[in-house]
Formats: structure tokens, sequence, C-alpha cells
């Protein structure tokens, strides 16, 4: 009995756990998941500070057209003057300290400057264009929270706080490996029947995108001897993923070789257009996917499946991309009983999202994957959709924006 998309997403979470951990430097953590709190080790800013070039002045000194003495002239990075007397004002620079006395910061372009003396031309309040001590952040305060992906706003909180080197998951390393006697690898000498191994080079693709490690292990052909020793090298690894030989024909032996292997089976077949074959097993703490050979079903069934369980074993806590809804520009026909997932191309109207089929949905057309930058996610229990209907839709990479025919 095939598993509802649901529950066979549910089912591979369940048995996902983070890897371990590893220190690494600033650079080399982007967009990996971090893997320790992070504590403000000082206030932020550290020192009340001017946010624009202008003058520091003492607010009850102000009222628009009046002229106050400059007093004195702090660059970022010098040190604060003694306390600003009545009637002054001092010309400050973005950063540098506020003097003692001064409660607001006067803007160059809402002043005009004499040598000895500038005039305000406009209203002044208390705490204009000043950064306080500890505005942002207090001492000991919880700033990063594990499973956080690290983007350049942390590595700059990071950089703030003097760490050179942050705690991160560690990176899986994931088994490619192909299946079938027609295929060949790029640059080998084709028959007229051969087909270029292309699913390892997009599984890997799709792999190293997410920040994990990607190693194609090659071709395994239909027989149990190299099926046998590819998928035992493969075993070895934190992630299997092969692609064909799962399915009902005559010369799909990956599952048979599998069990022999002593790997559990989860399950295998899922209700889902396209990619019903797909299996998901476990042998110890390697996981194992079986993806459709069929180079659409086999990116799709990664993006469902395979990319929420990486995320999760690197540590980061948004594995699910997020569902949102948009408008359909055209009627859509599906059979019920299966969730299914059809390529849009995912354009903007009136500030609304809209969406169109990026083309043929048969599995077999690769096109539709180069013009969709979304998937629409079908409810099983349905079979008909009228154009101006929402769906949920999530996206797959926002700047692959549609070709024009």
């Amino acid at each position: 009995m095939p598993t509802s998309f649901e529950d066979a997403r549910k089912l591979i979470l369940d048995h996902v756990t983070p890897l371990g951990t590893e220190r690494v430097s600033l650079l080399d953590a982007v967009g990996r998941a971090i893997a320790e709190p992070v504590f403000a080790s000082g206030d932020m800013p550290r020192f009340d500070n001017s946010a624009m070039d202008g003058f520091a002045v003492r607010a009850a000194d102000c009222r628009p057209g009046v002229a106050l003495r400059i007093s004195g002239y702090i660059p970022a990075g010098g040190r604060a003057e003694p306390p600003v007397e009545p009637g002054c004002a001092v010309k400050i620079m973005t950063g540098a300290p506020v003097p003692p006395g001064c409660d607001a910061v006067v803007p160059f372009e809402e002043t005009e400057e004499h040598p000895d003396q500038v005039t305000i031309l406009g209203a002044v309040k208390v705490r204009d264009h000043i950064r306080y001590r500890g505005e942002d952040l207090s001492a000991g305060q919880r700033v990063i929270e594990p499973g956080a992906a690290i983007r350049p706003p942390e590595v700059n909180m990071l950089a703030s706080f003097g760490q050179a080197e942050v705690a991160v998951y560690r990176r899986p390393k994931v088994a490619i490996l192909s299946t079938g006697d027609e295929l060949v690898e790029i640059g080998e000498a084709m028959g007229a029947e051969a087909i270029v191994n292309s699913n390892s080079w997009s599984l890997a693709a799709a792999v190293k995108e997410l920040g994990a490690e990607p190693v194609m292990i090659g071709i395994a052909r239909d027989n149990a001897e190299s099926l046998r020793e590819k998928l035992t090298a493969g075993l070895e690894y934190d992630v299997l993923i092969t692609s064909a030989g799962v399915s009902a024909g005559d010369r799909d032996f990956v599952r048979e070789i599998l069990v022999e292997l002593e790997v559990e089976q989860i399950f295998w077949k899922v209700d889902i257009k396209p990619g019903r074959p797909t299996a998901f097993a476990r042998r110890g703490e390697t996981l194992v996917f079986s993806l459709p050979g069929n180079p659409v079903s086999t990116m799709i069934t990664f993006e469902e499946f395979v990319r929420p369980a990486l995320l999760k074993m690197m540590g980061h806590h948004q594995v699910l991309k997020p569902l949102i809804k948009a408008t359909l520009k055209e009627p859509v026909k599906k059979k019920s009983g299966r969730v299914q997932f059809m390529r849009v191309s995912v354009v903007t109207e009136n500030g609304a999202l809209c969406i169109a089929s990026s083309g043929d949905q048969n599995t077999g057309i690769l096109r539709t994957m180069i013009r969709a930058n979304g998937i629409a996610v079908l409810p099983a229990d349905r079979d008909r959709f009228e154009a101006g209907e929402e769906v949920h839709i999530h996206l797959l990479d926002q700047t692959a924006m549609p070709i024009a025919e």
C-alpha cells in the first residue's frame, strides 16, 4: 500500500538526527547551521555614539534659528570631550562617542555652519540621532539560537563579539549512484541507445547547493553483482541516494539488493505524481533514498523528500519550504488519489502571485524544470482546479524566472 505524501515526509524526518559538530572560521560557516547558542559578550553599542555626521547638542538649547558656539570636534574613533556647556555644540562624526551633557545630534544638512558657530534650522528632540549603549543588545543576552542558518547578519554579529570561529553542524557526505545498463558518463562513447548519466550531476548539484558534500560513485549496471558492489560502497556514507531501479520492472533490482545488504525499508511507493516509486530505507545511521530514474521525477522527489532530511542532518531548524498561496491563471485537471507536484512559472501581477504551468507536465520534458521557479502542491482529493482559484505553492529559486517563448 503506497504511503501518503505527508506520512512519507514525517517518516523520513522522524528517522533523521543532526550530525556531530565542528568549529570552523566565520566565512566557512556561511550557510551552515550554528550548533550552540550565542550570547552577547558585552553591550551593543558599547557606548553612546552618533548615528549621523553633524553636531552634538543639548536639545534644551535648540530651536529653529538659534546659533550655538562650536566648542569641539570628535571624529569616529576619537575620545569624548568634556561635558558640553549650555549654548555650545560639538562637531561629531558618525560612530563617534557622544560627549557628556549632549542628548541629541543634529545632522549637518539641518544646520548652517559658520567659522565659530552653527545655526540650527529645525526642531530638535531629545535622543535624536544617538545610538545609546545597549539599545541593540545587553551583555549576556541570548542572540542566536542553535539551528539558525548563518547568514551575513549572523557573521556581522559574531564578528562584532570578536568570534573568529563558530561551532556548526557537520556536513553530511552523500553518495550518489545511478543505475542502468543504458547509462554512460560524460565524455564516454555513446551508442545509439545510450543515455548520459545526467541524474548524478543534478543530484550532486542539489546536494552541494544545500551545503552538503556530494560523492558521485558512478553507475551500477542492471545486475546483482554490480549493484551489490556499488550499494555496499555507498552505504559507507552518511546518506546514499540512488536513481532508477526501484520500479517493478524485470531489471529493477535495487530494493532486492538493499534487503540482502540488511538495509531496513521504511516505505516504498508514495501516493504522489511524479515520483510514486520513491523508497526510503536505513542501515544503522546511513539513510538511503531510492528515487525514480526519470530526471524530472528525480529532481522533484529530491526537493520534496531528500532536501528536508539533509537540512535536518545539518542541524537547521527550518527544513521545509513555506507553502504560500498563488492564483491559477488557467484551469488544471489531475487524477484524484495522489498529491500532484506541478511545475509552474510564478509571476507577480498587480501585487499578487499568479502561476501557470511551465509546460508539458510529462516527466520526460526536462525543459519544464528549467522554466519552473515554483512547485504547485495539488491535494490528492481534488481532480480539477479552476482559473482564478488559489492553490498552495513553494518556490524553487526566486532568481530562476520563466523564459519567454
